[in-house]
Order: structure tokens, then C-alpha cells, then sequence
């Protein structure tokens, strides 16, 4: 290395935040010298009170010995390439390009130091610090760095503030995508494409004809993308119309947004952007969408909160629904509906920006319609109990699963016709061959996907017929959100569009929040009828078919203290009696072991089940205890989670995943249900994390106490934690 590259290497760093984001640290400005004005402060939440305030800022931000302190931090001279390929030889043993505790490298790495021009060595050991260094060696050789002066403080960081840090300025932005031509050659390729000739396809709604004019000229202008433009149809859309879309899928329009493009100074369009759940995914999903901004909004992203907020709002506009994912074979089946809470949580942050109100506005009058036209509509109300169920409209076989996902199922049946399993399949994806049993299997199926819990036993082969104590909370929260907010914000008077009425609806009807009162009400009633369980302390599903209540113990049972549903008495009830049969390691499970049951080899494990914990569970929670009073729970079960996650972020190269398996202390990201664990496949350094685990972190952090942020940054388990502090409380008292 000639001293000059070292200079210009030291040059870069010296002035240069520790703790900033990529490409600040490793980008141009590293390498012209140029200082850093603003400084990351991930460190620092926006708390639940002042006092969380004060006491997080003179929180040091890692534990350090007295030999820490006495030296002054340190700073690396490294040559990139060489380290990294020496770093990998010596440490990853797996040969996964990551460094974990499951390598037996000598887990102690020799590198020059910047003060003596890499002449003298310092030994970086441990597997987080090497972890560490293979994640920053990485970055830096994306930005084409070949030698780096790397600051140890990057390298020893309190986990918490690492991870935060990384999820604020990196993960967030790794997970955003727009929707236009810049990648429309990309992500209008579905990876589920079966077809023998995929290639990318968009569909656009009648009303967005500025969208199709759009896509039509950038084909004619990039012939070489064979991009498919295609007209959605003017009529209802119809379960034979999707499945007839099965042999030409393609991506559905979202939301594009004016603006005047630098390069030609002419207007233009853009896609309004979003957060995928994970790194491979490239559509505009549902309940993720509501997680992620939890998180979002913790870290001061309101622009991609509303942004999807936005999104959703021309999907209903244009497809009757909040979509699954804006996919075409998603066009009959829905989510989990969130709209008016993550509308509402939006809003109180923008609420002092022009347009604010109207932004309101919009969300509400798009959530009234997909109240009106979706949920308490047919095939999902129930008119008996007046409760709904997740029941989403199709035709054949779903395909938008791996290929042989449900050959155990059909082949059976092309057996028992004497067909091949391919014309089979066609056969009764067009009604040349009734068979009723498939059709009750394929309406389960739909709705358990349609209900965002795919797969659990609780649903299997049952889910259209069960009113939900899920669904059903989330509904009382619209009736509750939207009463509310007509009588607030609207002068108790909200005047509907023809625009934006739902079938049946005549232009300029007024909505009233006694209406929605009385929704709520009767709502509240039907659900202490159907579903809640006195004897057991909680909530539970109802058969509408059976005409009884089902006996599976799920997480889902703390959704209606999310919702404000629930008397102080049943809250307590849950706290009491459910709670303890879901507490578990890392916080809560998706569902009881009990209720499970046995699995094996002909009976396997499904990821919403026992012994797997979902980020939505444990924040839903979280906010329905603390609505209750139950801090102290709260807290508990928040620190678990946080714990659990950064371990394993720690432990296995900033592993951030989907699921958890919350029983299991080492390792819980390793799971065995289907469908994998995605965030666990990456080279070097993770760069998105998932999104509602993102989430959930950021948004726990303002749950917990500052005593319980530092011991999370020392990875203390929960028991350790709880013994220290009761043993300091005992002291006191003596």
C-alpha cells in the first residue's frame, strides 16, 4: 500500500462519524475527506415519557471495562479484499459466508493499526467483532473501496444501537421499492410464474388511464423488456376471470405520483413508494404494510407510512380491497384489515403539513367502502351471528404456490380419473370434473392465506367457516377509528362521493358516527356471545358451520385488548389465565402446545403454530397491555422479544429474520416449518433485515425502560435481568 492511500484511507474516516450510515462511511464523501455535518444518534428513542428520555440520553452506550476506558478508541488500517478473503478462510468454516457461533475458527483476527500505518497489530476477536468486520469489510467493497480506515467502535457497538442504527438508515431503504419503468422489467417478472413463456406483465385498473398510457409508451420505447400491457375489465371482476388470468400472471398497478423529471425538466410519473417484507419480495402487501409502519414511524419515516396509506387507498379504489399482494392471482383475496389505525397514526404526525386532513379523509371514505363491500358483505359476513369471516371468492386450484405444492392432494384425484396430473388439474380448474370435497379443501386454503396465518392446524380445512376473533377485533377497531373520527375531525357529517360509495350506495350519503357507535356496539355484543370463553379466560374462534365455538388457544386472543374490546374484567381475565399459555423464552407463542397437538413425519409442524413466534403477535400485544394498564407485562414480554432477536443478531452475523422459534434460547431462527425463514440467506452482511421485524424492534425499544435497554445491549436474559433488579430492590429497602 503506498502512503499516500493510507493518508487518503485516514483522511476519509478520521473526520467521518463512526457510527454513520454506508454510504457516508464508505461513499464519496469518505473518500474525499469531506466531514460529516449531521450524526447518527440511533441510540436514542423517542421514548414513552420524559423520563425514558432523560434517563436513555445519560445511559452510556456500552458496557465497558476499566481498560476500555483508559485507552483512547482505536482506529484500523485495512486493506479490503485481503482481509476479507483471509477473514473468510479463517473464520467461516460452514462456508456460508457468514461468521456465527456454529464456526470453530480460532475466532481471533490480526490487523494493522491506523496510527502506526498498519506497522504495529491489534487482534479483533470474538464472534460478534468478527461478524462485525466481515459485514463492514463487505459494505466497503460495494463501494468499491480497496483500503479503509475501520473504527473499532464500529466493530465492539452495543448491539441495540447496531441494529437500530442499521434499520433506521439501511434496512428501511433496503426494503423500499417503487413501481414504475425504471424496474418495471424486474418486478413485473413473477418468480411464480409457471407459464412456458414468462415474461413481465402489468395490469391496470380502467380508472388509472394515465397508468396504462404510461406503460403502453414505455413498451413501445423499450421493446427489449417485453413488457405486457393489459387492460383489467370494466365489470366486476370474477373468480373464473382470475383463474382464466392464471396462464398470463402479472403485477397490478399501484399508486403514481406527478413530478417534473431533472433530467428532461417535463412532467412525469412515478410509483409511490413501499415496504416489502423481505429482501426477495417486490409487491406492495397488506398486514406487513400496517407492521412496517409501526417501526416507520418510530424512526421518523412518515413519507413511506403514508406513502402506503396512499397505496392502499387506490387499491381499494380500484380493486374493492386491500390486496394480499398486488399480484393478479391475489385480486379475490384480501388481508388482515388495518387501514383506519395506520391511516389515523399517519395523520397525527403530518396533521400540521397542507392537505393532512384530506389525506384523512381519503383513508377513512376508502376504509368505509372495504367495510361495506368486503367485510360485512357476502361470502364473508356471517348473518347469523353478524360476525365475519376470512372467505375470499375463487375458482380451482391457487397458483401462485411452488408447483408440486399440492400434488399430495391432487394426485389422488387424477388417479381415480385415469388422467395425467397436469390435465387433471385443468380439468377442474374449468369444470369438466366436479369434485365438491376439492372445492371445500381450495376455499379453506384461500382463507386461511386470506386471513395472513398461512398455515396453522387451528385453520386447516376450516377457515372460511370460522368467524375469527382476529378479524372480528379488527373490525370493531374500524367501527370504533371511524365513529371517532367522523365526530372529530368531519363535524360528525362525512358526505361520500359517488366516487366513493360502495355497490348500492347512492351518491351524497352522509355517514354518521352513531351509526358506527352502534356497529361497534352490536359488534362487541356478538362477540362476547360467540367467542369469548368465561370459564378459560379468553377469546376463541367460532364455527359458523357447527354453530360452536372452537377449543384452539391462539395469540390472537390478545387482539381484542389491541382493539379496546375487551371490559377491564376480561383484560384481566387474559392477563390472569391466557397469558401464561403463551409466555414462553422469547416472548409470545403463536399458539399452545396443547392445542397443536402431536406432529411428525405425517403431521409436520405449520409456522403459525407452536413453538413459533410472529413479530405482529408480540406488538399487538404489547399495545393491548399497555392500553390495559399492564405495563409490567408489557415490559416483560417487550424485553423477551428484544432479546431474543438481538441475540441471535449478535450471534449469527445480524441475522434478522421472519419467524422465531420462541422456546429455543441458542438458536431461534432456525426453524423447521415450511416455507423456510426468509432473511436468513445472505452473503457477508444482512442487508434489509424483515420488515415486521424491523418493526417490532424499533417499536419495543419505546416499551421498555432504560435499565432494561442497557441490559439488552449486555445480552442479558430476562431471568438475569429480573434477579439483578429485585436484589437491588431488596437492598434498598434494607
Amino acid at each position: 500500500m503506498k502512503p499516500t492511500d493510507a493518508r487518503d484511507a485516514r483522511k476519509g474516516s478520521v473526520e467521518i462519524d463512526p457510527y454513520s450510515a454506508p454510504h457516508i462511511y464508505y461513499g464519496s464523501k469518505a473518500e474525499q475527506g469531506v466531514i460529516s455535518k449531521s450524526r447518527a444518534y440511533s441510540s436514542v428513542f423517542e421514548p414513552l415519557s420524559q423520563r425514558l428520555i432523560d434517563s436513555t440520553k445519560k445511559a452510556p452506550t456500552r458496557r465497558a471495562s476499566q481498560d476500555d476506558a483508559a485507552r483512547k478508541p482505536r482506529r484500523f488500517l485495512i486493506p479490503v479484499d485481503s482481509t476479507l478473503k483471509s477473514l473468510l478462510a479463517r473464520e467461516d468454516t460452514d462456508n456460508n459466508m457468514q461468521i456465527t457461533i456454529d464456526d470453530d475458527g480460532p475466532k481471533v483476527l490480526s490487523v494493522g493499526t491506523a496510527a502506526s500505518n498498519g506497522f504495529n497489530r491489534a487482534d479483533i476477536r470474538g464472534t460478534y467483532m468478527l461478524s462485525n468486520l466481515l459485514q463492514e469489510l463487505t459494505l466497503a467493497q460495494d463501494y468499491g473501496r480497496k483500503h479503509i480506515i475501520l473504527d473499532e467502535a464500529r466493530l465492539n457497538e452495543n448491539p441495540v444501537n447496531r441494529l437500530s442504527r442499521l434499520i433506521k438508515s439501511s434496512f428501511w431503504d433496503g426494503l423500499t421499492r417503487r413501481i414504475d419503468g425504471s424496474v418495471i422489467e424486474k418486478v413485473g417478472r413473477d418468480p411464480k410464474d409457471w407459464t412456458p413463456n414468462p415474461q413481465p406483465r402489468i395490469y391496470v385498473p380502467r380508472g388509472a388511464p394515465e397508468q396504462y398510457e404510461y406503460y403502453t409508451k414505455l413498451a413501445r420505447e423499450r421493446p427489449e423488456i417485453r413488457l405486457d400491457v393489459q387492460w383489467l375489465p370494466k365489470e366486476k371482476i370474477t373468480g373464473e376471470y382470475v383463474r382464466d388470468l392464471n396462464d398470463k400472471p402479472g403485477l397490478l398497478a399501484v399508486a403514481m405520483e406527478e413530478y417534473i423529471d431533472p433530467k428532461t425538466g417535463e412532467k412525469d410519473l412515478r410509483g409511490v413508494p413501499f415496504v416489502v417484507p423481505g429482501g426477495r419480495f417486490n409487491e406492495l402487501y397488506g398486514w406487513d404494510s400496517y407492521m412496517e409502519s409501526l417501526g416507520l414511524l418510530v424512526n421518523d419515516r412518515e413519507d413511506l407510512a403514508k406513502a402506503m396509506v396512499q397505496n392502499f387507498c387506490f387499491c381499494i379504489k380500484h380493486y374493492g380491497k386491500v390486496l394480499n399482494a398486488n399480484r393478479s392471482y391475489y385480486l379475490g383475496r384480501s388481508q388482515p384489515p388495518f387501514l383506519t389505525d395506520m391511516a389515523l397514526r399517519v395523520y397525527e404526525r403530518i396533521k400540521t403539513e397542507p392537505g393532512a386532513l384530506e389525506f384523512l379523509r381519503s383513508a377513512i371514505v376508502a376504509a368505509i367502502r372495504e367495510y361495506y363491500s368486503v367485510w360485512t358483505a357476502e361470502p364473508r359476513l356471517d348473518r347469523i351471528t353478524g360476525l365475519s369471516r376470512y372467505r375470499p371468492e375463487g375458482v380451482g386450484v391457487p397458483p401462485e404456490t411452488e408447483s408440486t405444492h399440492f400434488t399430495h392432494v391432487l394426485q389422488p384425484y387424477a388417479d381415480k380419473h385415469g388422467m395425467s396430473f397436469q390435465d387433471f388439474v385443468r380439468a377442474y380448474n374449468y369444470g369438466r370434473v366436479k369434485e365438491p370435497e376439492l372445492d371445500e379443501y381450495f376455499l379453506h386454503d384461500r382463507a386461511v392465506r386470506e386471513s395472513g396465518h398461512d398455515t396453522s392446524y387451528r385453520l386447516e380445512k376450516v377457515a372460511a367457516n370460522l368467524a375469527t376473533i382476529d378479524l372480528n377485533s379488527l373490525l370493531y377497531k374500524y367501527e370504533a377509528d371511524i365513529a371517532r373520527t367522523i365526530r372529530h375531525f368531519f363535524g360528525d357529517h362525512l358526505v361520500l362521493s359517488a366516487e366513493d360509495c360502495a355497490e348500492g350506495m347512492r351518491p351524497g350519503h352522509i355517514e354518521t358516527s352513531a351509526a358506527w357507535d352502534r356497529r361497534a356496539k352490536r359488534r362487541r355484543l356478538a362477540i362476547d356471545k360467540y367467542l369469548w370463553n368465561e370459564s378459560k379466560g379468553m377469546y376463541f374462534d367460532y364455527d359458523t358451520v357447527k354453530k360452536e365455538q372452537t377449543t384452539y388457544e391462539t395469540a390472537t386472543t390478545f387482539w381484542a385488548m389491541w382493539a379496546g374490546l375487551s371490559t377491564p374484567r376480561q383484560a384481566a381475565a387474559l392477563v390472569i389465565k391466557a397469558l401464561p399459555k403463551f409466555e414462553a423464552f422469547g416472548g409470545l407463542v403463536s399458539g399452545s402446545k396443547e392445542s397443536r397437538g402431536i406432529t411428525g413425519l405425517t403431521r409436520p409442524n405449520r409456522q403459525w403454530d407452536y413453538p413459533y413466534g410472529w413479530a405482529p403477535q408480540q406488538m399487538l400485544a404489547w399495545t393491548g397491555l399497555l392500553r390495559y394498564g399492564y405495563q409490567e407485562e408489557a415490559e416483560r414480554l417487550a424485553y423477551k422479544w428484544l432479546f431474543m432477536v438481538t441475540k441471535a443478531f449478535v450471534d449469527f452475523n445480524g441475522v434478522v429474520v421472519e419467524k422465531y422459534d420462541v422456546t429455543r434460547p441458542v438458536d431461534p431462527h432456525k426453524v423447521d416449518a415450511e416455507y423456510g425463514n426468509q432473511g436468513s440467506d445472505f452473503k457477508g452482511v444482512n442487508r434489509e433485515g424483515f420488515g415486521w421485524v424491523n418493526a417490532s424492534y424499533v417499536y419495543g425499544l419505546q416499551i421498555v425502560n432504560a435499565h432494561m435497554k442497557r441490559a439488552l445491549g449486555a445480552c442479558t436474559p430476562y431471568d438475569t435481568f429480573r434477579a439483578a433488579t429485585e436484589s437491588s430492590v431488596d437492598v434498598l429497602q434494607i
